[in-house]
């Protein structure tokens, strides 16, 4: 079996122009060489594959030999993997193609799929890789680099972050339709007070929001809880009439919309926060993660419309 690092390829441009041009001449001309280092680099490519490529055809030109033309399809073979390499490393470098790894935090699993199928439209080389997990997951993953981009409430304050708003986050709190605080026109601290909350479990940033809304609303008077792992068996939860919750308009705003539930009116509600696209302030952003960053950030309002939450509160 012949090595092939001692293939060259002079050694194959040169096998090639003489088969395209029929004389050795005519290949220097071709390559801007002389005869003789045309020749060499033939002579050189047949002792290391121990066979003749070429043959004097009757009217005198050269034309390969079997070998020689198997050489020449695999040549041709790795000539179009390397153009298309090339092609891949020029997209890579002007961020048209590569992998990001976008984290997104529980709640923001009802925004961000919008974004992810846009943006693989748009950008069909990039592979978009969406993590979801709570806040604390998310940070854990900024902080060992398993994610380059995140979405999420609050920024952490560990690791230091460059964050973008990138569009309001509103927090409302729900009752089934029929439940009597879902019917008054402004639910009073103390009435709000005696109800049950379904909160999300300890690491989540809508369980840390909720925390502090009745910290501020009672000034630290006591209320019960149940707690729940998913907005998911939040919603369903509230519907079944187990309690009331504080969550993301985004992971209500469908149940909102066909009454399914419904919104309590509230003194300091609803609590509008905002979404962040953030990366880790010490990391070096590919061109794949630049594009996207930079695509997110400039359009953004196309996927958190303002004037829907508008309307769906205002019906309820």
């Amino acid at each position: 079996m012949r090595r092939l690092d001692a293939l060259t390829l002079k050694q194959l441009k040169a096998l090639s122009a003489v088969t395209r041009n029929g004389t050795i001449s005519g290949a220097a001309d071709e390559l801007g060489l002389t005869p003789p280092a045309v020749h060499s680099q033939l002579k050189s490519l047949e002792a290391t594959l121990g066979c003749s490529l070429l043959d004097r055809s009757a009217n005198g030109v050269f034309v390969p030999t079997a070998e020689g033309r198997a050489l020449l399809l695999a040549n041709e073979t790795a000539a179009a993997a390397l153009s298309k390499a090339l092609q891949q490393i020029d997209a890579l470098k002007r961020g048209l193609a590569g992998t990001v790894i976008l984290g997104v935090v529980s709640t923001g699993k009802y925004v961000a799929p919008s974004f992810v199928a846009r943006l693989k439209k748009i950008f069909p080389k990039i592979d978009i890789v969406m993590s979801v997990g709570n806040r604390d997951a998310t940070i854990a993953a900024l902080e060992t680099r398993r994610v380059d981009l995140a979405i999420m409430g609050r920024p952490p304050r560990y690791p230091a972050v460059t964050a973008y708003p990138i569009g309001d986050h509103p927090h409302v709190l729900i009752a089934p339709p029929d439940h009597p605080l879902a019917r008054m026109e402004r639910a009073s601290v103390d009435r709000i007070l005696q109800e049950n909350f379904i909160l999300r479990e300890p690491g989540s940033g809508t369980r840390i929001l909720t925390m502090r809304f009745l910290d501020q609303l009672g000034e630290g008077k006591p209320f019960t809880f149940t707690e729940m792992e998913s907005n998911e068996t939040i919603k369903q939860a509230v519907i079944a009439g187990l309690g009331i919750a504080l969550i993301s308009f985004h992971a209500v705003s469908e149940e909102l919309k066909y009454g399914r539930l419904s919104v309590i009116r509230a003194d300091n509600l609803p609590i509008v926060r905002k979404w962040y696209l953030l990366h880790r302030s010490d990391e070096a952003l590919s061109g794949a993660v630049e594009t996207i960053l930079d695509y997110i950030t400039d359009n953004a309002h196309e996927f958190l419309d303002d004037q829907e939450f508008d309307r769906v509160v205002s019906q309820t």
